[in-house]
């Protein structure tokens, strides 16, 4: 029977919903079968009805980030109703029944609770019999702000008693959220800032906690760039009229300046992020800031005030500025109202604001102490490997490795950012390969530092003492100096040569370049290891319950049986380094016997040679993919099969069929896939699709170094 945890904040402002994504998010990581219910719809900020148009955050949330589907709510109104005409036992019937529908599936589910509303005295003891008769344990979730250990002490407690009945659920543990929020957040104007909390060790300090009357079960810091909506966020809840739409939709706003001074004394206020406020008849503010647009500052917009519009000859003047992306939005109100509207700004998430939950998931997930929780909990681990999971792994693996990997593309926007990412976390040691000044002035523009000790590479200074070794590698092709020097131009091919000599553990390119730019290359200088007889692919299908390995999908147009038996190997393998325990499915029309044809007959061999040449893997083949995926199917079709219904790693017979069945399943079901990662060669060589986001290009860095570990564990350089 799962057991459940019931999520009760001690005050209005406490970031329920994150705390609750957070807290999923850190036990799939851990491979706890989790599940997610939220009995009440509740909004508590006037943007909540504005920017999630009365659907319910938290699920909406649950869903677009997870395999989970979560009942639908029951609103607070209707709950409230049917308490006033006397049918609570109803309410709460109804309650069960749908947790029910949830806890089946899985051994936690995770329960928001209300939160609390002095104009609503109900909602406090509602919160408790709702946990009282799902049979959940609560946790607590408290925002410090300005508050001393003995406020907390007694905050906690007070809100503890609530749930101190005999028959009522116990307290065992507390969240602190927000720890070291300024009495004044939100988009603070730059003339207003916040005065920072004391830090204190609550730990430490606090009765509940030295006494082990409740468990400290994480303290999350508080991170303004959570609160930093996007401009379309800003024009839509405070319904103004947009000029020019720019990027609005991307472009977040850290700071809000309101600027009414000459040129000189504003020139501190242009700085990424920022939103620049000003009466619309200030030509020269208007122009200076389409002056930083033009030089490369993202700048969050330009808000003009008093429902005034620049001359049309002021606005022909700064047309290119407006080519930039810079949004500019019009606010009837005057500047003093305008900025006071900003200033206590929701700090509500849009439902349409996937990347900010995503982060707010992240930094409660991090900080959360879930080794005490299972323990508490007595949850086994799954043998699957979900998709949070294998992030969580991947990332690790990548700091534990510690690989040098060299970044061609160095001066490609994308391409800096996840450098300064993977620099950042620790995944790798990215090298850029460009020239210095170039790369600074991306990441600048895009309002980011190059850290000291991120390691930049001009080729210039370089590029001439690899001629010769690159002779010496394809001297048996006829290769000679002016031709290899003419080669080393491309950054692709300098990079190749740094993993050939060992100078680098690994390369990862392709935002920019084509696939055979990056492979070519690779095949040519660093060529494959001794076990390989063939290279290829693999893609991580971040299916909703778990990940998968579909191989080859990029590579081989159509391998024999002997090269398809190799990618069973190298796929196998390719999934345990990633701590996806390997059953390999061999992808055909037929499954077992049934079938006749020189398309089955190949796959039938190749399983034949793979089992010779690895008795140790679990591996069976034909199979249909339906066989070889679901249970019942694989049971009807081959019930003496070990891998039907079973399989995690499917290989499939040629590159039609794979590329075709990897994107089908990627867009049909909106699964994110990982790759492709090549395997076979000596060293690791990964491609991007030209359109990979910055985070795509950050998971293939580290899937890289990982991959270099493995080789070099595996003796196969």
């Amino acid at each position: 029977m799962a057991k459940s945890l019931f999520i009760a904040p001690t005050s209005l402002d406490s970031g329920l919903t994150s705390v609750c994504l957070g807290l999923l998010r850190a036990l799939e990581r851990e491979g706890v079968s989790v599940g997610f219910y939220k009995p009440f719809s509740q909004s508590v900020h006037r943007g909540e009805a504005l920017h999630n148009e009365g659907k319910d955050s938290s699920v909406e949330f649950v869903r677009a980030r997870s395999h989970l589907k979560t009942p639908e709510p029951i609103p607070l109104k209707d709950a409230q109703q049917q308490l006033n005409q006397g049918r609570a036992d109803l309410l709460l019937e109804n309650i069960v029944g749908e947790y029910h529908k949830v806890a089946k599936d899985f051994d936690v589910v995770i329960i928001e609770g209300l939160v609390p509303d002095r104009s609503e005295a109900y909602i406090a003891r509602l919160n408790v019999e709702v946990a009282r008769n799902l049979g959940s344990e609560v946790i607590l979730v408290s925002t410090p702000r300005a508050c001393s250990a003995q406020q907390m002490d007694e905050e906690l407690d007070f809100s503890a008693r609530l749930f101190a009945a005999p028959s009522d659920p116990d307290v065992i543990a507390v969240i602190l959220n927000k720890v070291g929020e300024p009495e004044k957040s939100g988009m603070a104007l730059d003339h207003q800032p916040g005065q920072s909390s004391p830090a204190i060790d609550y730990q430490k300090s606090c009765e509940v906690f030295r006494s082990k009357r409740f468990h400290l079960l994480g303290q999350i810091a508080w991170q303004p760039e959570l609160l930093a909506p996007r401009v379309s966020d800003v024009a839509r809840e405070l319904e103004i009229q947009v000029l020019h739409e720019g990027q609005m939709q991307q472009r977040r706003v850290q700071h809000v300046s309101v600027c009414a001074r000459t040129i000189r004394n504003m020139t501190d206020t242009l700085r990424p992020g920022t939103l620049l406020v000003t009466p619309g008849d200030r030509d020269d503010i208007v122009v200076t800031t389409a002056v930083a647009a033009l030089n490369g500052v993202p700048l969050a917009g330009l808000m003009l005030t008093g429902g005034m519009i620049p001359d049309d000859r002021v606005i022909e003047l700064c047309r290119r500025a407006l080519g930039t992306g810079l949004p500019v939005l019009s606010s009837p109100n005057n500047t003093y109202e305008t900025a006071h509207m900003l200033a206590n700004f929701s700090a509500t998430i849009p439902i349409d604001d996937p990347d900010r939950i995503e982060q707010a998931m992240e930094s409660v997930a991090t900080r959360i102490d879930t080794g005490w929780l299972q323990e508490h909990l007595k949850v086994a681990r799954q043998s699957r490997l979900s998709p949070p999971a294998f992030r969580y792994r991947l990332s690790e693996q990548a700091r534990a490795a510690n690989k040098r990997i060299v970044l061609p593309e160095g001066n490609e926007p994308r391409t800096v950012q996840a450098a300064i990412i993977c620099h950042q976390r620790k995944l790798a040691r990215c090298v850029l390969i460009g020239n210095p000044h170039e790369i600074r002035s991306v990441a600048s523009s895009q309002g980011a530092d190059i850290p000291e000790d991120l390691e930049i590479l001009d080729p210039q200074s370089v590029r001439e003492r690899y001629i010769a070794p690159m002779v010496e590698l394809r001297k048996h092709k006829g290769l000679t100096h002016d031709m290899a020097e003419a080669m080393l131009e491309d950054n692709v091919v300098l990079g190749t040569m740094m993993v050939a000599l060992d100078e680098a553990d690994g390369l990862v390119s392709g935002a920019i370049h084509t696939t055979a730019n990056t492979v070519r290359p690779a095949l040519q200088l660093i060529k494959t290891h001794d076990n390989a007889k063939v290279v290829s692919s693999v893609f991580f299908m971040l299916l909703p319950q778990q990940v998968l390995v579909y191989g080859d999908c990029a590579i081989n147009p159509d391998p024999n049986a002997e090269e398809l038996a190799d990618i069973a190997i190298q796929s196998a393998e390719s999934a345990e380094a990633f701590g996806i325990e390997p059953v390999i499915a061999m992808i055909s029309y037929s499954t077992g016997e049934s079938g006749t044809g020189v398309d089955v007959d190949k796959v039938r061999e190749a399983t034949r040679i793979a089992l010779e040449r690895r008795p140790d893997l679990l591996i069976d083949g034909p199979l249909q993919y339906d066989a070889a995926a679901i249970e019942s199917v694989g049971r009807a079709k081959a019930p003496d099969s070990k891998v039907a219904g079973k399989a995690t790693v499917f290989v499939f017979p040629d590159l039609n069929t794979g590329n075709t069945t990897y994107k089908a399943v990627q867009r049909s079901a909106n699964v994110v896939s990982v790759g492709p990662m090549l395997q076979g060669l000596r060293k690791p060589v990964n491609d991007l699709s030209r359109g990979a986001l910055v985070e795509d290009i950050v998971f293939t860095i580290a899937l890289t170094a990982v991959q270099a570990q493995q080789v070099e564990t595996s003796g196969l350089v």
